[in-house]
């Protein structure tokens, strides 16, 4: 008979998070140490984190991480970006050699400007000029990938455990006011470094558990709008879903959480309150591509806060923790535990319902 942990978990992926609502730093080896309980879940095929808050001297500028393949692609690839950027600044994204991270890419760092003429000649904002750019590269530039574009945040990812991930970036020398985590046991697609979570598009990033049946629906419907999932794994639409309701379309993370965990339609029949009746009906009207279904739990990084969710029907376990300012949320409690051992007030939210922690309005982010 085989025991625990010789087999494969299908519940598998572990998610961690931390914010202060009162904007104080925290060191990313705070959430490191929330994986290491979490091991199991894991296979060794895929970690990463995402930090907020952590580049406070360059918040003015979109930080952007990249992988490459070879100098040659390094060359070309910022042959391209000066095309349309400023690079402020330029260097190779701090590391340390471990026995754990093997066959690592070119990982480099650049805090760059857009150039607004060219900005101005595409007619887009500055933001929308930086997501095409980053899809371009990702899509057309062979050897290269963008897996960070935010300001003042950035995501760290590679092949490997993330706490062995965790210490390999020297996420200890960071500091931000909300960091995710993730463990990755991949199902559909191999294991490498662009695929590890998070996946990131300006300074939204998710992490996320589970498996979504309605991939090729939710991909079909956001390709209409200029994105370009090369990946082929659920995390990356679910990226850019949350962009385009978000960004594009103006919803707040409330409105975005019931487009892609909509109530059924028997709980919008039933709820007492008939403008909030209407407004769901609305939205699950108007956006029903984007509807997320089968088992997940994700969390969503956002500039200033962070949401947690789960699937309608609660199929991918998620709970919640609270000490002083910060909010802890994680696969597991013991995870949890491992960031404040004094956690307090720990419960699961209910399924589809979306936990949602703004940094307080006020605070430099």
């Amino acid at each position: 008979m085989k025991r625990e942990g010789q087999v494969r978990i299908p519940s598998g992926c572990a998610l961690a998070a931390v914010i202060s609502k009162e904007g104080r730093p925290i060191s990313g080896e705070t959430v490191r140490r929330a994986m290491i309980p979490m091991r199991e879940r894991s296979n060794g095929l895929g970690g990463g984190f995402a930090g907020y808050g952590i580049y406070p001297d360059m918040r003015e500028y979109y930080a952007l991480h990249l992988f490459y393949d070879s100098r040659q692609t390094r060359k070309d690839c910022e042959a391209f970006l000066k095309e349309r950027f400023e690079l402020v600044r330029s260097e190779v994204l701090p590391t340390r050699k471990l026995p754990e991270i093997t066959d690592e890419p070119i990982i480099w760092r650049y805090f760059a400007a857009p150039l607004q003429s060219v900005v101005a000649d595409m007619q887009v904002d500055e933001r929308e000029f930086v997501a095409r750019t980053v899809i371009r590269i990702n899509s057309e530039i062979e050897g290269a990938f963008v897996f960070s574009c935010g300001k003042n945040m950035g995501a760290f990812k590679a092949v490997g455990f993330p706490e062995d991930v965790g210490r390999f970036y020297q996420l200890e020398s960071y500091e931000g006011y909300a960091w995710t985590a993730h463990g990755r046991y991949p199902t559909n697609t191999p294991g490498w470094w662009g695929g590890a979570h998070p996946f990131a598009l300006l300074d939204y990033s998710v992490v996320h558990n589970g498996e979504i049946s309605s991939y090729d629906a939710n991909r079909r419907f956001i390709e209409m709008f200029g994105y370009r999932c090369n990946l082929q794994t659920d995390t990356e639409v679910i990226t850019y879903i949350m962009d385009y309701l978000l960004r594009v379309q103006g919803l707040t993370p409330e409105e975005a959480a019931a487009v892609i965990a909509a109530p059924f339609w028997s709980a919008i029949d039933a709820m007492p309150d008939p403008a909030q009746r209407t407004k769901s009906a609305y939205l699950r009207t108007v956006f029903p591509s984007l509807l997320v279904t089968g088992p997940f739990s994700i969390i969503l990084g956002f500039s200033g806060g962070l949401m947690a969710l789960n699937d309608r029907l609660k199929l991918r376990s998620m709970v919640v923790g609270e000490k002083g300012d910060c909010v802890y949320i994680a696969s597991e409690e013991a995870a949890i535990r491992a960031m404040e051992p004094q956690a307090e007030q720990i419960w699961a939210p209910a399924g589809g319902v979306p936990v949602i922690v703004r940094v307080k309005e006020g605070v430099a982010v």
